[in-house]
C-alpha cells in the first residue's frame, strides 16, 4: 500500500472562505443598490472586489499555505504595478493642467 504524504485542509477552512465570500457579495450589492454615488460608492465597490480577490488567492490558489518566498513573488510584482499606476495618476492631472495652459495662448 502506497503512502500518501499529501497535506488535506480540513473542510472547514474552505466553508469559512466561502461565507465571507458571500459576505462581502452581499455588502458590495447593497452599497450598489444603496444610493451612495460618487468616490464613496466605487470606493467601496473597489475595496470589496480587492477584499474578494485576497480570499480567492489565498484559500482557493493555496497561497496561504505557501512558503514567503513563493508569496512575495506572487504579491510584491503587482503591489510595485499599483504604486506606479498611481504615480502616473498624479502626474497625468499636471501634464493636462500644463498642456492645456500652453495650447491655449
Amino acid at each position: 500500500m502506497a503512502h500518501d504524504d499529501t497535506q488535506q485542509h480540513p473542510l472547514r477552512v474552505y466553508l469559512w472562505a466561502w461565507l465571507w465570500l458571500f459576505i462581502l457579495s452581499v455588502l458590495s450589492y447593497l452599497v450598489d443598490i444603496s444610493g451612495i454615488e460618487g468616490l464613496l460608492k466605487w470606493s467601496l465597490i473597489t475595496l470589496f472586489m480587492l477584499l474578494k480577490a485576497g480570499l480567492i488567492v489565498a484559500f482557493f490558489m493555496h497561497m496561504i499555505w505557501e512558503r514567503l518566498a513563493i508569496i512575495y513573488t506572487v504579491l510584491i510584482p503587482p503591489g510595485v504595478l499599483l504604486f506606479l499606476a498611481g504615480l502616473m495618476a498624479l502626474e497625468s492631472n499636471y501634464t493636462l493642467v500644463s498642456r492645456l495652459t500652453f495650447f491655449a495662448n
